[in-house]
């Protein structure tokens, strides 16, 4: 008899709370939408991206993972300067092996004569 008290006061006591709850719960009107939330920090346009930049980039999240269109323009925007980087690398590397070539065609053509006070030092 006393467990059979103790359900119906503690039955009373959820209905009452859930009632108050829906009736008191602040104002009728439905929540505003949600403001899709965008990419705020986007890469640099003005500058070259460097590694700072790379590792302080942060994507929103939306339902179902990351924005494709900033996740895409991101990843392309680092594409197209790796790809610019790398021909200049590849440009930079290709005028150094000329200079190479060249300074061995100069040393070939002009090779130095020590006087030969020099040579009989050195022995």
């Amino acid at each position: 008899m006393v467990m059979f008290l103790f359900l119906v006061v503690a039955l009373a006591v959820v209905v009452a709370a859930v009632t108050l709850a829906v009736v008191g719960g602040g104002e009728s009107a439905p929540l505003p939408e949600a403001v899709p939330e965008r990419l705020q920090d986007p890469l640099p346009p003005d500058r070259p991206v460097d590694r700072a930049d790379v590792e302080s980039l942060r994507f929103p999240v939306a339902p179902r993972g990351y924005r494709m269109a900033d996740v895409d323009d991101a990843l392309g925007r680092l594409a197209a300067e790796l790809a610019e980087r790398d021909a200049r690398i590849a440009g930079l590397e290709s005028a150094l092996a000329g200079a190479r070539a060249a300074a061995r065609e100069q040393r070939a053509e002009h090779p130095r004569t020590e006087p030969d006070e020099d040579r009989e030092e050195q022995r």
